[in-house]
């Protein structure tokens, strides 16, 4: 089983920064497809953004312009840089990993992230 380890969440303010980050720590594990997906309250999980092997990338609507997605190759990380918060992206937020090979996918625990008005 591959654990991811995520950090990064919290409480902001609309207009706020945050950065999330998630890390595969076990350095046999490389993945093809790496994402940020939230779910807010009384609503299904919704994809955030995805970054492809090949650095390709995919945004909610609701995101784009404000939200950025980044890896890191050497260490199995994904990043999400939130920008400009807004209430409405007040969720928790998961990460998630597609192994190379095997197209398993892993799950990190959820952070909250919280915004104020």
């Amino acid at each position: 089983q591959v654990q991811l380890v995520e950090s990064g969440g919290g409480l902001a303010q609309a207009g706020e920064s945050l950065r999330l980050s998630c890390v595969a720590p076990d350095r046999r594990f490389s993945a093809i497809v790496m994402g940020w997906y939230r779910r807010a309250p009384g609503k299904e999980r919704e994809l955030v953004a995805n970054i492809l092997v090949n650095g390709d990338t995919n945004y909610a609507d609701s995101v784009k312009g404000r939200f950025t997605i980044s890896r890191d190759k050497r260490t199995t990380a994904v990043y999400l840089q939130m920008n400009n918060l807004k209430p409405e992206d007040t969720a928790v937020y998961y990460c998630k990993m597609r192994r190379a090979g095997w197209g398993d996918d892993f799950w990190g625990p959820g952070t909250q992230v919280t915004v104020s008005s």
